[in-house]
């Protein structure tokens, strides 16, 4: 609700998209969980239509602090720990989790994602791969043989530096 500038009297209801969000409103998605629909041939080979249902539940900002510590250098164990931090009906123990045919890990994991908004739409990846720092560190890693950690702790005036030596090289100028 609005509200008047010079008497402070509340006018007509604004809209949604101009109204602050409550914390309670941005925290009721935490506690929310989903029904998934499992494709059968990811339980039992062969097999058509449907398996049955599991519970997940969005992954918190606390929940994804947790899993990239306990798996510093192993995204196989951060998927698990991501499923296994999700999955609430049934209940698995993380060996459980691990012990998974790899197409049904790798279906539960893309629903953790998608629920959790971590899942990138294609078309994000089309904007992202044409932004200016994209397109540099890819050339940069073409150059030089860098790695994407390596890149990330060059600071914006390396990258320049980098990539203005690299033209001079092209052109003969260096």
């Amino acid at each position: 609700m609005a509200l008047s500038a010079q008497t402070g009297a509340a006018t007509a209801a604004a809209p949604a998209h101009d109204r602050y969000l409550a914390a309670d409103e941005l925290l009721a998605g935490s506690a929310a969980s989903f029904d998934i629909e499992v494709p059968a041939a990811l339980v039992e080979a062969g097999r058509s239509g449907l398996a049955g249902r599991v519970q997940i539940r969005p992954l918190t900002v606390r929940d994804l602090q947790l899993i990239s510590r306990a798996a510093r250098d192993s995204d196989s164990l951060a998927g698990a720990l991501m499923v296994h931090a999700a999955l609430q009906t049934p209940a698995l123990t993380l060996p459980q989790i691990s012990a998974l045919p790899l197409g049904l890990m790798e279906f539960l994991l893309a629903e953790v994602n998608r629920i959790s908004g971590l899942a990138v739409a294609p078309a994000a990846l089309e904007d992202a791969a044409e932004q200016p720092i994209a397109r540099a560190a890819h050339v940069l890693a073409r150059a030089f043989g860098w790695t994407p950690q390596q890149i990330g702790e060059l600071t914006l005036g390396q990258i320049l530096l980098h990539l203005q030596m690299l033209r001079e090289e092209r052109d003969g100028d260096g």
